[in-house]
């Protein structure tokens, strides 16, 4: 994941340039004058539905070679909306054991993302490599997450980074030009052939 602002002009939500532009509005990615295109591809990313930000972004995280992330609204809407797309990936994958943890793993980087860092955008993607998932979620924020370690018994704010380290294999941040990026990986147990 590159660094970004807060719209990239280059990224779009459906499959392809050749893409039907999305039901009322211009697609994302399209000519414009400069800042005009961020503006208005932010506008039209905020005004879609959940349902239609889905639809338009799962092919493109379903490809296990690719490496476009998908744009979401920062808002706490975003939490479920990344669920369900990480949980559709990996079955897509035949990842089915990692589909909690990974589930679990995603709303809590989303959370993050969303409570703490103030921009409009948010970024998702996963990647397959031999032997490993990554879910990475991108923002707009330099500021890194910190893992705070709670007395047991207290209150359950602040906890999200907790679970994270406790049941990912490896997880991180990495600082953006403008950003950073929170991930996570979890092993994936190939099956060998008999």
């Amino acid at each position: 994941m590159a660094g970004w602002g807060e719209v990239e002009q280059s990224s779009h939500l459906g499959p392809g340039p050749a893409a039907d532009p999305l039901p009322g509005s211009q697609r994302i990615g399209t000519a414009a004058p400069a800042g005009t295109a961020s503006r208005s591809g932010l506008a039209a990313l905020e005004r879609l539905s959940f349902y239609e930000l889905e639809r338009a972004v799962l092919p493109r995280l379903r490809d296990p070679a690719g490496e476009e992330e998908a744009r979401l609204p920062s808002r706490g809407e975003s939490g479920p909306l990344a669920r369900r797309l990480v949980l559709s990936v990996l079955q897509s994958w035949g990842l089915h054991p990692l589909l909690e943890a990974g589930e679990l793993l995603t709303a809590e980087l989303v959370a993050n993302a969303v409570r703490h860092t103030g921009g409009r955008t948010i970024g998702l993607r996963l990647l397959r490599r031999p032997g490993w998932l990554r879910v990475e979620v991108r923002d707009s924020s330099r500021a890194l997450p910190c893992l705070i370690v709670a007395e047991p018994g207290l209150a359950e704010c602040g906890r999200g980074l907790f679970v994270v380290d406790t049941l990912a294999d490896r997880w991180g941040a990495d600082l953006l030009p403008r950003g950073k990026t929170v991930w996570f990986e979890l092993k994936v147990r190939e099956r060998t052939a008999n």
